[in-house]
């Protein structure tokens, strides 16, 4: 494991059902239980699997063209069985185009391999939730 492995955020209530997320660089993201306009968890770890593999996409692809449109959605179906609360089916969709040009052919030549690789390979969120790693759950002392 390199130095540089660990990664953190520390999320504090600011209210009844109201959190704000914060990481090491200071940057934050309110989040809570979705009865008004903010991200839920769930919303969160959707952005967060579209996020990683558009990051992975766009910086294999912009090298070559700048897209006129690009887009990622992330869907899934949010259930309750035998094993709690989870989310089925999930599904990360890209849409990108590209002007026409020598570039722009390359770029839409290899967004379909950018994306596999991101999938397979590349994007942290993504292998996480496919591999199932365990998270251990605490409560410390104050």
């Amino acid at each position: 494991m390199s130095e540089n492995s660990a990664r953190s955020v520390t999320v504090e209530r600011t209210g009844t059902g109201h959190f704000v997320a914060t990481n090491v660089r200071g940057g934050t993201i309110s989040f809570g239980t979705g009865s008004d306009s903010e991200f839920t968890p769930v919303e969160l770890l959707l952005a967060a699997l579209g996020g990683c593999t558009a990051v992975d996409v766009d910086l294999a692809t912009s090298r070559h063209a700048e897209p006129a449109a690009f887009s990622v959605e992330v869907s899934g179906n949010k259930i309750n069985d035998e094993l709690g609360n989870r989310l089925t089916d999930l599904a990360v969709t890209f849409t990108v185009t590209f002007p026409d040009g020598e570039g722009a052919d390359r770029a839409r030549s290899i967004l379909p391999r950018a994306v596999k690789t991101s999938h397979d390979r590349l994007c942290t969120v993504s292998r996480t939730v496919e591999i199932g790693t365990p998270v251990t759950a605490t409560v410390q002392d104050a």
